[in-house]
């Protein structure tokens, strides 16, 4: 971890239990200034545990762990002034219009009332919800709930954006629409910490990311990285009628580097997707349908702990 003295969060060993149940064992990170950095994993894997530490709103069990050079336990209020925070499950206030949970954020920080007027409106437009600003919070869809509650955690110009699983529930518009304004926010200097289910959503976002399973940090790296060690350039999926994959795992044996069956499918990993394919039907297997593709995080993940994400 040489980049740990420059490092906006650092940890090391760190742990999170619940009574018997260790929710996070032991693990190291550092994220740097500037970078988009991602925990990705299933539900249960620590993911939120260890974000609710680096929120200074749960504190931890054993470990060292510094958020922007500060101990979270003794500097909680200072690091928090600090950090903009997007949760799970958007908490807006319903009885306000957008503008004013705007208004209202901004005052808990202790900015006066003329700054967050004018932040308000800039984040109104960021947002693109400038022609929304005085409506009600119950009348907005899901995608705009999402994008409010991220303009409301960069009320305070936060230097460190954590958000836990920003478009779970949203539509691909929506969450295409939803990276576009992350994506901004990075390139303007903002240090993003990004907790996520979505292959896709890690990939798109993430300069360097970590894969939790169980509590741990199963590997570590920039997506194509990790893609790079973990698996093969393209995957080879042949789709079979239901309880036909065993037998066309047989009829495909020695074709890739690797094979997974899945319930639904079989995955060949390769080099050459569409030589590998070609080779399969000269064997005579005849899947439903076939499909070529490069690999992806979920290949990565599918290697490293023998199951996909959304187990």
């Amino acid at each position: 971890m040489a980049e740990i003295d420059s490092a906006l969060v650092r940890a090391k060993a760190l742990v999170k239990r619940f009574g018997e149940f260790e929710a996070v064992r032991g693990i190291d990170i550092a994220v740097r200034r500037g970078e988009a950095f991602g925990f990705l994993g299933p539900n249960g894997a620590g993911k939120s545990s260890t974000m609710r530490m680096i929120a200074c709103v749960s504190p931890r069990t054993e470990g060292q762990l510094r958020v922007l050079g500060l101990d979270p336990e003794a500097d909680g209020p200072r690091i928090r002034a600090r950090l903009g925070v997007v949760p799970q499950e958007d908490n807006l206030d319903t009885e306000l219009t957008v503008r004013q949970n705007l208004h209202v954020y901004g005052r808990y920080f202790g900015l006066s009332r003329a700054h967050v007027r004018r932040r308000a409106e800039e984040l109104l437009e960021f947002a693109q919800l400038a022609d929304r600003a005085d409506k009600p919070v119950d009348s907005l869809s899901g995608g705009m709930k999402r994008r409010l509650t991220i303009a409301r955690s960069l009320v305070n110009d936060p230097e460190l954006l954590l958000l836990d699983e920003p478009t779970t529930g949203l539509d691909p518009q929506a969450r295409h629409l939803l990276w576009d304004r992350l994506f901004r926010l990075k390139a303007e200097g903002t240090t993003l910490i990004v907790t996520t289910h979505y292959m896709d959503e890690a990939e798109q976002l993430c300069d360097r990311l970590v894969v939790m399973d169980g509590g741990r940090i199963a590997a570590e790296g920039s997506p194509a990285e990790l893609i790079a060690r973990y698996s093969t350039r393209e995957v080879v999926e042949l789709r079979f009628a239901p309880g036909e994959q065993e037998a066309a795992a047989a009829g495909l044996a020695g074709l890739a580097e690797r094979t997974e069956v899945l319930p639904d499918r079989v995955l060949l990993y390769t080099m050459t997707g569409e030589a590998t394919l070609e080779r399969a039907h000269e064997r005579g297997v005849r899947p439903v349908s076939s499909l070529v593709r490069r690999s992806s995080l979920e290949d990565v993940f599918l290697r490293l702990t023998g199951r996909t994400l959304v187990d």
